[in-house]
């Protein structure tokens, strides 16, 4: 730790939260891969899902003519994991490095370290979620919330994005390596799918995958995306959607809290 950064991370939290944070959004703006990937591979899965799901509109009760509508959701919660594959990876690094254990010689407060290093994904979380509706816009999906709706989608999809992006650093505060956090992105990725991603809840017609997709938080937070595309204003769908994603980020926060508090003593 330099000098130039020792007075810095003896002020307040706040502070500690802004040193700690200018650094991983450096470190994400100078690692295009974090940048690039997760923005576009969302898209082009989009496109094929689209493409190949797209005859599922014609099922009686489905919510609207256009699969794109419907699929819009999807983007934004695979977004949301790699946000904490990124995090976690980030962490990892710092763990591996010693860059972690330099700190514990340092004031640094444990939740201004926390904070601070999900800054730069918490960046590439804002630019995703701007990338996908700028996509949606020009490609004509119409937002039945209006521009109104596109703040609270905003806004439910950056909540989402740091509850998975706190998971992320649990795993690696609580493994300690890189490779695996990377290991858990399949898991991760079967809660996507296992979810009412591909189909309304209620058209899902073999059994387990229905029951599986009721019980799978990430369905709620799918929905609650998906009710200011297709819907419009859903009060239920939306206070489901954001009190899921909030009740994530606290358990995600509070087990990396006692992960941090683990590693660091």
């Amino acid at each position: 730790m330099t000098a130039a950064t020792a007075p810095v991370l003896r002020s307040s939290t706040l502070g500690q939260i802004g040193l700690l944070a200018g650094r991983s959004v450096l470190h994400a703006m100078r690692t295009p891969a974090q940048l690039i990937f997760p923005i576009v591979f969302p898209l082009v899965l989009l496109g094929v899902n689209t493409s190949g799901l797209d005859a599922a509109t014609n099922l009686p009760g489905f919510p609207t003519a256009s699969y794109l509508d419907f699929a819009l959701a999807v983007p934004f919660m695979q977004g949301a994991l790699f946000t904490a594959i990124n995090a976690g990876t980030d962490l990892a690094r710092d763990i591996e490095t010693g860059f972690l254990n330099r700190l514990r010689m340092t004031p640094m407060r444990a939740p201004a370290l926390l904070a601070g290093q999900l800054g730069g994904v918490i960046l590439i979380a804002v630019l995703q979620a701007i990338s996908y509706i700028l996509v949606a816009l020009v490609i004509g999906i119409d937002f039945k919330a209006g521009p109104a709706g596109l703040l609270v989608l905003l806004a439910l999809s950056l909540v989402i994005s740091f509850a998975f992006a706190s998971i992320g650093a649990f795993l690696a505060l609580k493994f300690g390596t890189g490779e695996a956090v990377q290991g858990f992105f399949p898991l991760l990725f079967v809660l996507v799918f296992l979810s009412s991603s591909s189909l309304p809840r209620d058209l899902i017609q073999t059994d387990w995958f229905r029951t599986v997709a009721t019980y799978n938080p990430v369905s709620y937070m799918i929905e609650g995306i998906r009710s200011l595309v297709i819907t419009g204003w859903d009060v239920e769908a939306l206070a489901l959607g954001f009190g899921i994603a909030f009740a994530v980020l606290v358990v995600a926060l509070t087990a990396a809290s006692f992960a941090l508090r683990t590693r660091v003593n």
